[in-house]
């Protein structure tokens, strides 16, 4: 029986321990390489931009992961501290976030050859901060539990649009709220 075609999902995630640089935040869009998504990834691996730039998800240098996973940082690398703990601790979280994706079954072990995935991730601008003592085992864990969240939720559709309807008002923006306390 032949597998049913992934065109695109979406999902998003976030995972964060006691400290603020700990706070992971990834979004994520799956889908086949022969459609839009993996024309989005043949785009943004081809077109690097300084401070966003487009790595595999790897465990370690020539160790790609399985699918495809290319990730994208949502905030501009400021110094070469934030992006070696962006394209160290970081990528390493993804691709293991990936693969544990795989394991628990969200992504079809036989579609890992067939699909491909972009995470848009977030790491916080403490990173760059010198002054800053992060605690690396953390910020992979944060990352690796988010990124399997992320993808989880996207394949299986979540939320759902009844729970959306259901809750629409009983969800606010933490950072709306913020604003509306004054606190922004």
């Amino acid at each position: 029986m032949a597998r049913q075609r992934i065109v695109m999902k979406t999902g998003e995630a976030l995972v964060e321990a006691d400290e603020a640089w700990s706070a992971a935040e990834p979004e994520v869009v799956i889908g086949e390489l022969d459609g839009p998504v993996g024309h989005a990834i043949a785009n943004l691996i081809g077109d690097q931009v300084k401070g966003h730039s487009r790595v595999w998800a790897i465990l370690n240098s020539d160790v790609q992961v399985r699918p495809a996973t290319l990730m994208v940082s949502k905030y501009t690398a400021p110094n070469a501290r934030y992006t070696n703990v962006l394209m160290g601790t970081v990528q390493a979280a993804v691709a293991n976030g990936v693969l544990d994706a795989v394991r628990a079954g969200d992504i079809p072990r036989d579609a890992v050859d067939e699909i491909g995935i972009i995470v848009a991730v977030w790491l916080d601008p403490a990173a760059g901060d010198e002054a800053v003592a992060i605690d690396h085992r953390i910020l992979f864990e944060t990352h690796r539990a988010a990124t399997a969240k992320a993808i989880h939720k996207a394949m299986a559709g979540e939320p759902t649009i009844d729970w959306l309807l259901a809750n629409q008002e009983k969800v606010g923006h933490y950072f709306h709220e913020l604003g509306l306390e004054g606190r922004l």
